[in-house]
């Protein structure tokens, strides 16, 4: 059944069936990772819960596009262990609701645009490894409860079984029907199998109770001084950003695969917001979780209704469906998860490796790395970045070059061609001969710009050198914004800049 669906200025047709079975398919694979990365953070199961009810309710509503579903990811929760262990839960609530601040001052001065910064090979780069780290964390699944033994003989044998199980009906369901999402069928099957026939294997209930009750509101019990600020506002900030690349991350990519756009300066507020209330609610905070959205999008869900429906079903687990809930095969996620790994690589990324210059390899590949060895994603995409800025700015720099030519009147002309930065001065500076120059010269930018103040300062200093021997510059074709860079560094650097009004130049 399709109908519309109206939320605040958000109006989509929704297939209701589809986007309940698929919110009820994430909350069943959001409920083990948020409660295996409280307990790794050293905080209690509900902590973790109340995360993912917290952020999945605000930010289905309120978030920058339909059909990302957010919780308390690991991404997140990784950089608060360590003012866990130093300092405690409650600087930990005051760190996560001023991470939420932080995040809507990005929103509010519409900062999310810099996400556009990340070249493509870092967008391989990032989902290869976190592709990676979805199905290194599944291996966790095959210890045994509560130590770091791993299950052998039997116990073994089952749980590879049902996991194959469940990736066997993952695969043949879509094939036969899309009215369901084929990851809620295969919990369904191996779950009626397990109960059915007694299997004894590893459940939901072997890694923590989920039973609770409504999150509490709790005012963070910390000094209200700078020196708490001290503490708490370093961890803010890197949570804070390492959120936003996720989520920012998450958003193009669900935009690349729906074919439509999100909003990211609306997903920065909502995700701030949501993290302000978690420090508020008892809830270790979180953001947007790239495998749980996969999910979401391959059970069909294009809509908010389907986030809604995930965070209402955790709370009436937390509330009322522990007991059931915990009889869940970890088996039948770790297989779902396993797909979504699958899904989640750029297997594109091999047939055109060829074809990619090998710097865009390079990185691609270092981004991987980082992000399945650290868990870093922010940290990996920055990386990768700032180098692809410096292969740019080094190519960039090779580019520029000089036509010279000596005119009927004997004025020698320099045709600039390529862009003028901090990276190509030194080359543009050999382009002149100064001492053999005749003693007028032309120097035409109609096929370059001046780009920055290393740039201005090499323009200065050459028309320096030209005025200590009574040798005259006329500077041709200076695009506006150039001239405007000129006039603004006139009080730092002594460049006279002045208008020809037949050739329209800048004359020294």
């Amino acid at each position: 059944m399709i109908k519309y669906f109206d939320l605040f200025d958000f109006k989509q047709k929704v297939n209701y069936k589809t986007e309940l079975l698929a919110g009820f398919t994430v909350a069943m694979t959001m409920i083990p990772e948020s409660l295996s990365f409280a307990i790794l953070a050293g905080f209690s199961p509900l902590t973790g819960l109340y995360a993912a009810f917290i952020m999945g309710l605000v930010t289905a509503i309120f978030g920058g596009r339909p059909g990302m579903v957010s919780g308390g990811a690991g991404a997140t929760v990784v950089v608060l262990i360590a003012l866990m262990k130093s300092n405690g839960l409650e600087y930990v609530l005051a760190a996560v609701a001023l991470a939420g601040v932080i995040q809507i001052i990005v929103g509010v001065f519409k900062w999310a645009k810099f996400i556009r910064l990340v070249p493509q090979p870092v967008m391989f780069g990032f989902v290869n490894g976190l592709a990676v780290i979805i199905f290194m964390s599944q291996l966790n699944q095959f210890k045994l409860p509560g130590t770091e033994n791993w299950l052998s003989g039997s116990p073994l044998f089952i749980m590879l079984g049902l996991v194959a199980l469940t990736i066997a009906i993952v695969i043949i369901v879509p094939k036969i029907t899309k009215a369901i999402p084929a990851s809620l069928v295969a919990i369904i099957i191996v779950f009626a199998l397990v109960a059915g026939f007694g299997i004894h294997t590893k459940t939901v209930s072997d890694i923590a109770s989920v039973a609770g009750g409504l999150p509490p509101f709790h005012l963070p019990r910390i000094p209200v001084t700078f020196e708490t600020l001290k503490i708490i506002f370093p961890y803010a900030l890197i949570m804070a950003s390492v959120g936003l690349t996720e989520g920012l991350l998450t958003l193009n990519l669900v935009d690349e695969m729906t074919g439509t756009r999100g909003n990211g300066n609306r997903e920065c507020i909502a995700q701030g917001s949501a993290n302000i209330l978690n420090g508020f609610f008892s809830g270790m905070g979180g953001c947007p979780m790239i495998a749980q959205t996969l999910v979401n999008l391959s059970a069909g869900s294009r809509a908010r209704l389907s986030g809604i429906v995930a965070a209402a079903a955790i709370l009436m687990i937390i509330l009322f469906g522990a007991p059931l809930i915990g009889r869940l095969p970890m088996a039948a996620l770790v297989g779902v998860m396993v797909m979504v790994a699958i899904g989640t690589f750029e297997w594109a990324s091999f047939r055109i490796i060829n074809k990619m210059p090998k710097h865009d390899i390079f990185i691609g590949i270092l981004v991987a790395v980082i992000t399945v060895l650290l868990h870093n994603l922010a940290l990996a995409v920055l990386v990768g970045v700032v180098i692809s800025a410096l292969v740019f700015a080094w190519e960039s720099a090779r580019r520029i070059r000089a036509k010279k030519y000596l005119d009927d009147q004997g004025v020698k002309h320099y045709e600039i061609f390529g862009p003028l930065f901090f990276g190509s001065v030194t080359a543009f500076a050999e382009k002149f001969d100064v001492q053999n120059d005749p003693l007028e010269v032309v120097i035409d930018f109609k096929e370059s710009r001046i780009s920055d103040m290393s740039a201005i300062d090499a323009l200065n200093k050459i028309t320096g050198h030209y005025a200590d021997l009574n040798k005259t510059v006329r500077i041709k074709h200076l695009s506006a914004d150039c001239r405007r860079l000129l006039l603004n560094a006139d009080k730092v650097i002594e460049v006279n800049v002045m208008e020809d009004p037949i050739y329209n130049v800048a004359v020294e």
